[in-house]
């Protein structure tokens, strides 16, 4: 069947099948009593597109199937604005990636491309029009409702850059620019669809309808995702690899409620069966034998019952997966694409063993680097072999405090360091002082000829442990910074408190989880 042979009940039925919601059912019945369906569905070009990536792909297929004007779009300035997940330099290479490797996975499962319209949100979202929409929706969306939509696919971080708030509004305003009834995308998107319903009708423009595909577990269970590698097979991972990961996947006896084998086959594999076709399982006579499922929930049903080795299921989605991906492996074959995909996702640096990994030149400079945390001194007692010494026991919220050696001796009384909340930076290397293994540093200010010396002052409500972070800066601190690299020494230069006697780094503020500031009654001082 095809779609223009099709009831609007049948169209329906394919449009909807396998979704987990669909938002705006009476207007769906309505535009396919009139005529075809318009849907778009896009993606941020970030990490390597994976397997899971054939649930929408098949979803595409029936939208096809019911005659509906499709629309992909591939949204780099999305992956840009979410935190950044896309280099800029790396934008247009991933965006080229994703357009090769998306269209070879369509091919992979007979959708002809020539029904597909192809767009690239950078080639209307930096238009005069767009731009000024942009401007009017954020003069009428709150910061919580920017921040609850896109709760559940930005990137959330303590403190959120201003363009991860401006996501959800340019995904809403897409549904106009590209002229479309609907959107699809996964249930994890459902905020921002109802955040879209919200605003889009106040700028003038129609709801549009919203169809969800439920989130598909990954291999180790819980969402399959392109940043953790054991959760997902890669599209151009060769079949022994496909093999040691589904070796290693989730595939609990019995268990069919967090199966990412079992999900996979149900909207995948079962949606781009022709009629008459089934899952076959392969098995030796003395397991059971072969057997074939032509309905899914026979399928489900018969490893509920215990009856189908967990063993036997992974063979068999192996063989289906395999059959998905060697035609896109025999395209990215060509040197071009090879070329590509380096460029597009250049591997990281090797290290040696136990060393930290090599930063950018970039990020030598971010002080996201440093792992600064709230702590607590509950112990103050004098080195035995250094009078200017002191030796903390600081409370972090570990398993044990921390044994902090800090120079206050000449500063600060011990009544005046006892129970006080400091600023610790945890990861330096540990070292020895006159004998004694320092674990980190207690932060302070001083001036200029180094006579006064105080310890950062912190707000009374912040928490033991929690972390402090430099406004603007949301990346991943190191595990431990490299003494090598001088990283402290190069970001301590820029590290100090401003006229008004605030904790800053090149002007950017150091903050609690709570928001407040860190100060000290020395002003236009280093920290150190």
């Amino acid at each position: 069947m095809v779609g223009t042979t099709l009831t609007a009940a049948e169209k329906k039925q394919l449009i909807t099948r396998n979704l987990q919601e669909t938002l705006g059912d009476d207007k769906l019945n309505k535009i396919l009593q009139e005529r075809d369906l318009k849907i778009y569905w896009g993606t941020a070009t970030t990490g390597k597109p994976h397997v899971a990536y054939f649930v929408p792909m098949s979803k595409i297929a029936d939208f096809l199937k019911a005659g509906c004007e499709v629309t992909i779009l591939f949204a780099d300035l999305h992956a840009y604005l979410d935190n950044m997940k896309a280099p800029w330099p790396l934008l247009e290479l991933r965006t080229k990636y994703y357009e090769q490797v998306i269209k070879a996975m369509l091919r992979s499962i007979g959708v002809p491309l020539d029904k597909l319209k192809f767009v690239k949100g950078s080639d209307y979202q930096l238009s005069k029009e767009y731009t000024l929409d942009v401007y009017k929706l954020s003069s009428l969306v709150t910061i919580h409702d920017a921040k609850k939509a896109g709760a559940e696919v930005v990137k959330q971080v303590e403190f959120p850059l201003l363009s991860c708030l401006l996501y959800p509004g340019l995904q809403g305003l897409d549904e106009e620019y590209l002229k479309v009834d609907a959107q699809f995308g996964g249930v994890d998107q459902r905020k921002i669809f109802t955040f879209s319903e919200k605003y889009l009708p106040q700028l003038g423009y129609e709801k549009r309808i919203h169809f969800m595909n439920p989130m598909v577990p990954g291999l180790a269970g819980g969402k399959m995702s392109s940043s953790e590698e054991d959760s997902k097979i890669d599209l151009l991972d060769s079949p022994a690899n496909v093999k040691k990961k589904l070796k290693k996947a989730f595939c609990e006896p019995g268990n069919i409620a967090d199966n990412g084998l079992l999900s996979f086959v149900k909207h995948v594999l079962f949606s781009l069966f022709k009629e008459g076709e089934g899952f076959e399982i392969n098995r030796a006579a003395d397991n059971g034998g072969d057997i074939t499922f032509y309905q899914y929930a026979e399928l489900e049903q018969y490893y509920a019952d215990n009856k189908l080795h967990p063993g036997d299921l992974k063979a068999s989605v192996e063989k289906y997966i395999n059959r998905l991906l060697d035609p896109i492996r025999k395209t990215f074959e060509e040197p071009e694409l090879k070329k590509l995909t380096a460029a597009a996702y250049p591997p990281p640096a090797k290290v040696k063993a136990n060393a930290a990994p090599a930063a950018s030149a970039a990020d030598e400079d971010a002080p996201h680097r440093l792992d600064i945390r709230v702590g607590k001194v509950i112990e103050v007692a004098r080195h035995p072999d250094a009078d200017t010494l002191y030796v903390l026991k600081i409370d972090l919220a570990e398993a044990q405090p921390r044994t902090i050696i800090s120079g206050l001796v000449k500063f600060v009384t011990v009544e005046e360091l006892d129970q006080r909340l400091v600023a610790v930076l945890c990861n330096l290397k540990p070292s020895k002082m006159r004998g004694i293994l320092s674990e980190g540093m207690v932060l302070c200010t001083s001036n200029a000829d180094h006579t006064v010396v105080e310890p950062i002052v912190l707000p009374a409500v912040a928490k033991p442990g929690s972390r402090l972070a430099f406004e603007g800066y949301s990346g991943t601190p190191d595990e431990q910074l490299n003494p090598k690299k001088k990283v402290w020494e190069k970001l301590s230069v820029d590290f100090k408190t401003n006229a008004d006697g605030v904790a800053v780094w090149k002007d950017n503020f150091l903050l609690t989880t709570e928001g407040e500031q860190l100060t000290s009654k020395l002003a236009n001082c280093s920290i150190k």
